[in-house]
């Protein structure tokens, strides 16, 4: 049987392949889950449209994502913390600190994006990657001073 694929499904295709699955992997998994349409002239049709509007999507969010990290990298925070004796700090900063640093700049991300692999514990300029997608890391630079 010949379905058109409306999502990605793993081992068969990408959305809008046209692949050939026994009738029950059509019947039982595959339509009910709103994976897949038989194929036929029409929804030949819809699924051509619908992998073009992908196709615009993908971009459109490529070119966000650009310019999302080009903005990161410019993006430079001063974050005041505590000394005591000889410059050692009270506490660290941590990917909360930076993300609310980054919100206060206008910059919308997921604390979870912010890839610190541990706090901050000292004084100094830090660069700092942010997962901006699967594939790009934006680079933002950290000044940590004594307030």
């Amino acid at each position: 049987m010949d379905i058109i694929l409306l999502q990605d499904v793993k081992g068969l295709g990408e959305a809008g392949d046209i692949v050939t699955v026994k009738p029950g992997y059509a019947r039982n998994k595959l339509m009910p889950e709103g994976l897949a349409l038989r194929a036929s002239k029409r929804n030949l049709a819809v699924a051509e449209e619908r992998k073009q509007f992908a196709v615009t999507r993908k971009a459109r969010e490529a070119a966000a994502d650009e310019a999302m990290v080009a903005t990161l990298s410019k993006i430079e925070i001063t974050i005041e913390a505590q000394v005591g004796e000889e410059d050692k700090m009270f506490g660290s900063i941590t990917t909360l600190d930076i993300h609310k640093a980054l919100e206060e700049k206008g910059i919308n991300v997921d604390r979870h994006s912010i890839m610190l692999d541990e706090p901050i514990k000292a004084l100094g300029i830090f660069h700092v990657p942010v997962r901006v997608s699967t594939e790009l890391n934006g680079d933002v630079k950290i000044y940590v001073i004594k307030s």
